[in-house]
């Protein structure tokens, strides 16, 4: 049967009534300008009816559109108006699932893996960029360009790197509600850094070489700063452990009889404890902070807050006083550590595990741990006498 309604014959409607299309289509007119698409169709010898909304908000082409569809169902031998019943309730059970009650279960999910301070840092970059523009949206109906909106426009202000790793952690969130059935796909599966963001430079942390150590350890030991400063970036490079790692260290840490340093899992990037071997010159350094950090539990407490410990930027504010800066950073001591015991021939396994790098391979994942404190003990010792070696004097004088 052919279709009997047109726009034309729409518009000019003016008696209440059904007015059919064909293949059970009509309109249910209730008033000037306004009416309801109805679909009658027989399921299992029952006649029924399916809503298709209200025109003109759906038009006559969508009303069609929706009947092909309806009657295509029809043909698999589902009942249409059960479908359409089922996806009112995904729709519905979608829309309260949002973009931030979805990330902050994943941020719930990923945090036994992250060090509190990275969880933070994670967290309030969420609630800064993203929460504000998509949090309270369905994350269903996310699109791409909003995502590259929100990740282009952090580019814009200068920050590329915050930008990229905006864009991954989304992704991250995406991935998460796929796998526990929040959607159906992932939309953002083809938003790669590299194709949305423009090319940009890798600036590593500033070291120093080992040609230019001598005159470093000249100048630590001239300059007269804080002595718990001086004294943290005297353990620093006899240690090689992070910046943030060394600034939290506790006296409860510490075991001077054993001459290791049990770093805990949560203070630590890979959140799993570290035990640094204690050479001799770090022993004697470590000495000689007892006696100026005040009898409490921090080894390096703030010289302005007792209670708490050096402040992020302490170490390489003091670095810059010194004629370092852009030359050298705190950090910089793991790269100048792991470049001279790889250049003298150590084992590159050894290295690695002294600075806490997690062990991709599996098989050197489970090699013996007390022979890698064993030997990461002949190493730290071999290091901190190859320190002494460029200069005269102990490395840890003050």
């Amino acid at each position: 049967m052919a279709d009997k309604l047109s726009d034309l014959k729409l518009r000019s409607l003016n008696k209440p009534g059904k007015h059919f299309d064909g293949q059970g289509l009509y309109l249910e007119w209730v008033a000037p300008g306004r009416g309801y698409w109805r679909l009658k169709f027989r399921f299992e010898g029952k006649e029924k009816r399916l809503a298709f909304g209200v025109y003109p908000e759906v038009s006559l082409k969508a009303a069609r559109e929706r009947r092909t569809e309806a009657r295509a169902v029809l043909a698999s031998g589902r009942d249409p108006s059960a479908v359409q019943k089922e996806a009112r309730a995904v729709a519905d059970r979608q829309a309260v699932v949002t973009f931030e009650l979805v990330a902050r279960e994943w941020l719930a999910h990923q945090s036994s893996r992250w060090a509190d301070r990275t969880h933070a840092a994670i967290l309030t970059g969420l609630e800064a960029q993203v929460f504000p523009v998509l949090g309270a949206r369905p994350i269903s109906q996310i699109k791409p360009r909003e995502v590259m909106g929100i990740v282009k426009g952090v580019e814009a202000r200068g920050a590329a790197e915050t930008a990229s790793r905006l864009l991954q952690r989304i992704k991250a969130v995406f991935r998460y509600a796929v796998v526990h059935e929040r959607i159906e796909s992932n939309p953002m599966v083809d938003l790669k850094p590299s194709e949305l963001l423009k090319p940009r430079q890798v600036r590593h942390r500033a070291a120093m070489s080992a040609a230019e150590l001598p005159a470093y350890l000249t100048t630590l030991d001239a300059y007269k700063g804080e002595p718990t400063t001086m004294g943290a970036l005297r353990l620093l490079m006899l240690t090689a452990v992070r910046p943030g790692e060394l600034r939290g260290a506790l006296w409860g840490e510490i075991e001077e009889d054993a001459a290791v340093w049990r770093i805990p899992g949560p203070r630590m990037k890979m959140r799993a404890q570290h035990i640094v071997p204690l050479s001799r010159q770090a022993l004697e350094q470590l000495q000689r902070m007892r006696a100026i950090s005040g009898g409490g539990d921090l080894v390096f407490p703030s010289p302005f807050y007792p209670d708490m410990p050096l402040s992020e930027n302490t170490l390489n504010s003091a670095l810059a006083r010194m004629g370092y800066k852009g030359l050298h950073s705190a950090h910089g001591f793991r790269s100048l550590f792991s470049t001279v015991a790889n250049e003298h021939g150590h084992d590159a396994d050894v290295i690695e595990r002294q600075l806490a790098h997690a062990e991709r391979n599996e098989v050197r994942a489970a090699y013996d741990r007390s022979e890698h404190l064993a030997r990461r003990r002949i190493l730290m010792d071999w290091w901190a006498d190859w320190l002494d070696s460029r200069r005269p004097g102990p490395i840890a004088g003050a």
